[in-house]
């Protein structure tokens, strides 16, 4: 007999394997995922979960596909965030020491609480990074932004209403046009695929069977 775990989704009592992940025990249980979770033909990071374990008060924050369900577990997925979003023209908006003050002012009302590391479903230290951002060491905070999914749960955390993903993503986006060093050779790459240089390659590529295609790819030479 398989192993089952009693788990409450949104208040309701399901019994599911224990051997699942909370996305995959939702689904189980019945639930239909339309959201566009990065393994559901979507983006990552749009499976935010908070889940409290039975005798516990204090609440876990995890992403539904990586965490698996435990006995008594309580679990409320995390509807879309709405985080505060700016427009901007990353050909107008270079990394000066005021930019961040011009988009994002609310990062100097960071209290220090530390709730946004606390609750990164990815083990970020999200204060940290936005630090970064407040001393316009933008390809600091890039780097340690580097690996945020925007799952917005460190947002909801927020006294301060930060919009920490967005706060990394303009880093990240000044860092690469303005700070890194040009990639001549992507360019001339790029050149080379509009010329329709490639072309015959990628339809020979295209036309060997799924399996092969898969080995070149996890034996391909990574740049450094």
């Amino acid at each position: 007999m398989q192993e089952m775990a009693n788990v409450y989704f949104d208040g309701k009592h399901y019994q599911v394997p224990s051997d699942l992940t909370i996305m995959t025990a939702m689904e189980y249980a019945g639930y239909q995922l339309v959201r566009g979770c990065g393994c559901r033909h979507g983006f990552c990071g749009a499976c935010g979960a908070i889940y409290r374990l039975k005798g516990e008060t204090r609440p876990h924050f995890s992403l539904a596909c990586q965490t698996k369900v435990e006995e008594g577990m309580y679990v409320a997925t995390l509807p879309f965030f709405p985080l505060n979003n700016k427009n901007y023209n990353i050909e107008e908006t270079k990394p000066t020491d005021q930019v961040m003050m011009e988009i994002f002012p609310e990062i100097y009302a960071c209290v220090g609480c530390n709730a946004c590391t606390k609750s990164c479903s990815r083990g970020l230290n999200t204060m940290q990074y936005i630090a970064y951002a407040k001393r316009g060491d933008y390809e600091k905070c890039a780097t340690a932004s580097f690996d945020c999914v925007a799952c917005g749960i460190c947002s909801a955390r927020c006294p301060a209403n930060i919009s920490h993903c967005l706060v990394g993503l303009l880093a990240r986006r000044l860092t690469g046009k303005y700070i890194m060093p040009p990639a001549d050779h992507t360019a001339k790459r790029a050149i080379d695929i509009a010329a329709g240089k490639f072309d015959a390659d990628m339809a020979t590529l295209m036309a060997k069977p799924k399996e092969e295609i898969k080995e070149l790819y996890d034996n391909r030479e990574i740049e450094k």
